[in-house]
């Protein structure tokens, strides 16, 4: 079973487009539950997603509810500025489901009190109050395939894919 991605109630379309399209890269289904701050049909989704949306195993949730049923809460793993536990420590397994709040409202206090075990955050040493959405699922979501061993199916340059080094100078013609 793959890791899941799970958006609650997400307002910006370019941030769920390019979720979307991570989602896609790493062939990780993406759960939207509703409401959504747009219609998955916008230009600005449907643009930042660029031409994969057909490859996209999509998920929409009419609600909270309706994902909770779909998805068994012991595989959730919470995201938000607002745990104390570093997502490296996460205990990921190949079938989590990663879940993000919003971007105006984040998550939701009452799944923060009622699973705070299995909250995590991305540490930050900066100003800032949170990392930008899409960020924040790229960097939890390539910990999770790391973690769980996952990344080995993922496209990547193998030592032996990359490209042939140059010959030693020696061996370069040089003009005559």
């Amino acid at each position: 079973m793959a890791l899941h991605v799970a958006l609650i109630q997400p307002q910006i379309p370019p941030n769920t487009g390019n979720i979307a399209r991570l989602c896609v890269a790493t062939d990780t289904p993406l759960h939207l539950i509703e409401p959504l701050g747009f219609s998955i049909t916008d230009a600005e989704v449907r643009r930042a997603g660029l031409d994969y949306w057909d490859r996209l195993d999509l998920w929409v949730h009419p609600n909270w509810f309706a994902f909770r049923d779909a998805i068994n809460r012991s595989r959730c793993l919470y995201f938000s500025a607002k745990a104390t536990q570093s997502y490296l420590s996460a205990p990921y397994a190949p079938n989590s489901c990663l879940v993000f709040g919003s971007e105006t409202e984040g998550m939701p206090l009452r799944i923060l009190e009622k699973h705070p075990e299995q909250c995590f955050t991305i540490p930050m040493s900066g100003p800032v109050r949170s990392l930008n959405l899409a960020n924040a699922v790229s960097i939890v979501l390539y910990e999770a395939l790391r973690q769980t061993g996952q990344e080995s199916g993922i496209r990547s340059l193998e030592p032996e894919a990359r490209h042939q080094a140059a010959p030693p100078d020696s061996q370069v013609p040089t003009p005559d």
